[in-house]
């Protein structure tokens, strides 16, 4: 696993690949949680009988299941230290190419695709292809924002826009 530590060591590695995560599985009863937290019971995730005669033949996850799992798949692909804080700034781009069946199982890879220094840190960029067990086609795609806040200074020939 990469870790990389602080503003430089993050501008040394932009455009390379921060690692491949570790597999994770999507469960039915993971699925059937996020379905009541978010109200979003249609039969395709919930219904095992209905879903077996759907145009997947199994119930599948949402994508935006898949989505929220990104912060614990990262963790394993790789870590950002000597940042006191890192504050999810949002998404540029996301697309679900193909579903997840309940049973698989997913994992991300990730790439540093930008780093702008701001007064308090970085912007940072990273694109991620969120892969399942049981196609070629990714489950997600998706360039996450996040705000890193550093206790060493930015300084001015490194940038300040926010």
């Amino acid at each position: 696993m990469l870790t990389l530590n602080g503003l430089a060591d993050l501008k040394r590695h932009v455009g390379e690949p921060l690692g491949t995560g570790a597999w994770l599985q999507v469960s039915q009863p993971a699925i059937d949680e996020f379905a009541q937290l978010t109200g979003d019971e249609q039969w395709l995730h919930v219904d095992p009988e209905r879903a077996a005669r759907g145009p997947y033949g199994m119930t599948i996850a949402h994508g935006y299941l898949v989505l929220s799992l990104l912060p614990k798949l990262a963790a394993s692909a790789y870590a950002i230290e000597g940042a006191r804080a890192r504050i999810n700034y949002g998404l540029e781009r996301v697309r679900f190419p193909s579903p997840v069946r309940s049973g698989s199982r997913v994992r991300v890879t990730s790439t540093l695709t930008e780093v702008t220094p701001t007064p308090q840190g970085a912007r940072v960029i990273v694109h991620n292809i969120i892969e399942t067990d049981d196609s070629d086609k990714p489950a997600c795609i998706a360039d996450t924002v996040s705000l890193l806040v550093f206790d060493e200074p930015t300084t001015s020939e490194e940038g300040s826009d926010a």
